[in-house]
């Protein structure tokens, strides 16, 4: 498969050894994200932040030697050019709240489903992609890159189908520039084939995706789908 976007690296900041490993896992059944490093401390997990400048961090709050706040904090002061998720079981709004003020690309209550987290270094790696290089985006691109503003309504869709699956399948779809089959879909996000071509026959069918039939030698046909741009 051909991909705009090349490897995303993680640095991983977890002082719990068993939620560290389950999270690392979590991280890398997700592509492109790779976990470069591990921290099981605030101030460990800053001074791999200053020697790798990772693409991404992801944070506890919870943590001895240097909470989550004050290394967020420490990190920023650092002027380190990494973007953060959150993953903590920490939910008081004042935290929540200064996280945000301090840049946080996205916000998980643990303990969470894997399907939240993939959801989130999704819609992480199509924002990389959408804002990366030079040029101008529009209003409803960003609009789509930061949810919740979009003029679009809530689909009606066929019984079966829901929002969520519907929009990671296309967020996966965004940042290849060849066409993908339901298999090589299902296998990058982890679910069923069937499910994946249920949900490209319907953006098909809805406009969204073009279908590229390739014959092979012998057997049926292969679809392939692409984003329409």
């Amino acid at each position: 498969m051909s991909k705009q976007s090349k490897m995303i690296n993680v640095l991983l900041i977890e002082d719990d050894p068993m939620v560290q490993e389950v999270n690392r896992q979590f991280i890398e059944k997700v592509s492109p994200f790779k976990v470069i490093a591990t921290a099981s401390n605030g101030e460990e997990g800053v001074e791999c932040a200053v020697k790798l400048s990772p693409d991404l961090i992801i944070l506890d709050i919870y943590m001895p030697e240097l909470d989550g706040v004050e290394t967020l904090k420490e990190i920023r002061s650092r002027a380190i050019d990494s973007d953060v998720i959150v993953v903590t079981a920490a939910k008081e709004k004042e935290t929540i709240r200064s996280m945000f003020q301090y840049g946080i690309v996205d916000y998980i209550i643990k303990p969470f489903k894997y399907e939240r987290l993939q959801q989130s270094l999704l819609h992480y790696k199509t924002f990389r992609t959408q804002v990366s290089g030079d040029g101008d985006l529009s209003q409803s691109q960003v609009d789509d890159l930061i949810g919740g503003y979009s003029e679009k309504e809530v689909r009606n869709l066929p019984k079966g189908l829901n929002q969520q699956t519907l929009e990671q399948i296309t967020q996966f779809l965004v940042p290849y520039t060849t066409p993908l089959s339901a298999e090589e879909v299902a296998d990058g996000l982890g679910m069923a084939r069937v499910t994946a071509r249920r949900y490209l026959e319907y953006l098909q069918k809805n406009g969204e995706v073009e279908i590229d039939i390739q014959y092979g030698g012998v057997g049926r046909p292969v679809n392939r789908y692409q984003l329409k741009t």
